[in-house]
């Protein structure tokens, strides 16, 4: 089963759309209680990746789903296509008092400057952009190849989780972020794909039947 397509935009045009669309597909797969909310809570997580992102900012909003021998597997997925100038985004920094982006704390913040960053154009943006993927964060959830944007592998938050449980006393403060993230801890899996045109998230979720 698959939702109709909704553009999320950030200044929140397209929420309630998506929330609607989140209830319908519970309903359609007779999800209730905990796992309704989770589908709800998953989408809102969802839409935060785009609210305020840059100015005139939009991505594509769908729910997916496939019945398995263990149960119900669904994904919320996100695409948001690369055509942000720098302009754009400058634009949008200068009204904050430090001019950059503050948003990068936590699971859910991090993630979202990733979308942020890797819709840009131009070589400028790109070098900045391939040096965000040089954080540690991002390298313990994605695979050495991933660094290559027509690449089809990806991020993943399970991989990151395997990862820095190893070292969970070296950094704490990231394990603690984990802990505390609404994402992190209500999906199965994250991921996250750096194409040549698009950046697209994945997250997934299972239920059994």
């Amino acid at each position: 089963m698959r939702s109709d397509i909704i553009t999320i935009s950030s200044d929140l045009s397209g929420r309630d759309a998506a929330m609607k669309a989140a209830e319908r597909f519970a309903a359609y797969h007779s999800l209730t209680g905990r796992d309704a909310m989770h589908i709800r809570l998953l989408t809102e997580e969802t839409v935060c990746l785009v609210h305020g992102i840059l100015d005139d900012f939009s991505g594509t909003f769908w729910l997916e789903s496939d019945e398995t021998n263990d149960g119900l597997h669904c994904r919320i997925c996100l695409s948001a296509d690369k055509h942000v100038n720098k302009a754009q985004e400058d634009m949008i920094l200068s009204v904050s008092t430090s001019g950059k982006n503050e948003s990068s704390k936590g699971i859910l913040g991090k993630l979202r400057e990733i979308v942020r960053s890797s819709i840009q154009e131009g070589s400028e943006e790109d070098s900045r952009f391939m040096r965000n993927m040089t954080d540690a964060w991002w390298n313990m959830g994605a695979s050495e190849s991933s660094l290559a944007s027509a690449d089809p592998s990806y991020w993943s938050l399970q991989r990151y989780r395997q990862n820095l449980s190893g070292s969970a006393d070296e950094r704490k403060e990231e394990w603690d972020e984990l802990e505390k993230s609404i994402i992190a801890k209500l999906a199965d899996e994250v991921k996250v794909w750096l194409k040549t045109d698009s950046t697209d998230v994945v997250i997934e979720k299972s239920f059994r039947r």
